[in-house]
Parts: C-alpha cells; structure tokens; sequence
C-alpha cells in the first residue's frame, strides 16, 4: 500500500516564518505584515481578507518575480526537504504541499522534488489585476484537495499522513490516519500522532517512516 504524504509550508516547511513574510521583507513592510499576521491569527481576517491586504501592500510597492525569488531563496526553510521527498518518491509513495499562500510561491517547491504543489490563485506578479477571494484556500480546501489527490492516485484518507503546525491544519489533520505536529501550536498539537520541535525535516519523517 503506497502512502500520500501532505505538507504544510507557512510554520511547517518554513520554520517559524511564511511566505508573506518572507515577500514582504523584501519589500521593506515588516511592520505591515506583522500587523495582517497577528490579524489574521486572532481571527479578525479571514484567509481572503489577509490575502486581498497583502495583495494590496504589494501591488503598491511594486512587487516583482525578482522579488519574490529572492525571498523564496531566502527563507528559512527546514534542513532536509530535498532529501525526504527524494526518499518518498524512491519508496514508490507520493508527495504534496498544500498551503495558503499564494501559488507563485507554493509552487517554486516543485523544483525541489515535490508531486504536486497546490497554494491559493493570486493575479500574476506584478499584481496588477485584482485578486479573486473565491481562489483563496481555506483549512477546508485543504481536506478537499487532499480528497482529490487521494482520488488522483487510487488511495484513501487512511493512507494519508499530514504535516502542519496550526490552526489551518486542524481540519486535515482531524480526518487524515497519520499526522505530525511541527514546531506546532495548540490547534494541532492534541490532534496529532507525533510531534517534532526542531529544524530537520528528516528527523520528522523518520518519526513517520518507523512510527515512532
């Protein structure tokens, strides 16, 4: 039986920062972007509130591809991502993010050895057309998608396991076999089979791979 490993990005992939943070960095509106985030966790913006923020931030400061390569590759992305995925896809079992930011960033993890990379529907960079709240994910797409890739491949649910680390994941993780919290919050944390604290992608797969 083959397995469908579903990654999270913001918090998981990316330790302790995402991709908001990241882009916006580059562009100098750290203090923005710290507002939106803080927002957005106390529930006072909903996933297409914060995206149509940002997106307006952005749009603003000209934001280009550049930009946003600069702060793919320069973001503080866990040890060993390469190496795990290498070893997913050798082991015939498949692999995917599932995040909410904007897929111009999601989808650069493609090149690292990712299946499928799936993030919210944003205009094209430089952001001069306006975004689309219906193509903002939610935690509820991600069950969706997860529905869809399981459909893709011939698995189910059960052959599922999922990495995240809050609030957002609370709903996948609630319907998926296997899950592991990393570097998590309350939200996941009681929902989870295992739990990391750490820097190095390959010690949490490993908890997954040996079940311990």
């Amino acid at each position: 039986m083959s397995k469908l490993h579903l990654f999270d990005m913001d918090g998981t992939l990316l330790h302790g920062s995402a991709a908001a943070v990241e882009i916006s960095r580059q562009l100098g509106l750290d203090r923005e972007i710290a507002e939106l985030e803080r927002a957005f966790a106390a529930g006072e913006l909903t996933p297409a509130g914060f995206a149509q923020r940002a997106c307006v931030l952005w749009a603003a400061a000209d934001l280009t591809d550049d930009q946003v390569q600069a702060a793919f590759e320069g973001a503080p992305w866990m040890d060993g991502i390469r190496d795990v995925w290498a070893d997913i896809r050798a082991r015939g079992e498949r692999c995917a993010v599932i995040s909410l930011s904007p897929g111009f960033f999601v989808e650069r993890l493609l090149a690292w050895g990712v299946d499928t990379a799936h993030g919210s529907r944003w205009p094209a960079v430089p952001l001069r057309r306006p975004l689309e709240p219906s193509g903002i994910l939610s935690s509820s797409a991600k069950v969706r998608i997860t529905d869809d890739l399981c459909a893709r491949y011939g698995l189910t649910r059960g052959d599922c396991v999922a990495y995240g680390d809050s609030m957002s994941d609370a709903e996948l993780f609630a319907v998926v076999t296997e899950s592991v919290a990393v570097n998590a919050d309350h939200h996941v944390s009681d929902l989870a089979t295992y739990a990391y604290t750490g820097r190095d992608l390959r010690e949490v797969y490993e908890l997954v791979r040996t079940g311990e």
